[in-house]
């Protein structure tokens, strides 16, 4: 499930990403995304390509990942998102949420750390 008005879209600094053609409010639910999951073996191989950056560690132990189908994995980062997002592993899903009010015509953003108000440095900002 992806709301029908959001939309890929270019951005000025981080290629695409995820807009809306309508005001959302917040607690809104964005978008349920379906996964596929890998295990630590395939993802010491995705880290060596392009894929690095568009995949979410997986799993309790955080010992598997996947790529989220669906808009999922174009999300870009904010460490002041306007969504979050939830993992449910049984079922395989990963469900987009606003954490605000978004209005129409701004870029949705995740915070790549977890949790949507993690101040802690990602991996392209770490020194």
């Amino acid at each position: 499930m992806i709301l029908p008005f959001l939309f890929i879209g270019p951005t000025t600094k981080m290629g695409r990403g995820v807009f809306t053609n309508e005001t959302i409010a917040t607690q809104t639910l964005v978008e349920e995304s379906s996964v596929i999951v890998m295990d630590g073996r395939e993802r010491k191989l995705l880290d060596q390509t392009l894929l690095h950056d568009y995949i979410f560690e997986w799993g309790e132990d955080k010992s598997q990942c996947c790529i989220a189908l669906g808009y999922g994995s174009i999300y870009n980062h904010s460490y002041q998102s306007n969504c979050e997002y939830e993992m449910d592993y049984e079922k395989q899903m990963i469900r987009i949420i606003s954490t605000q009010q978004i209005e129409a015509g701004k870029e949705l953003f995740i915070n790549y750390n977890g949790d949507w108000d993690d101040t802690t440095s990602v991996w392209f900002d770490a020194q």
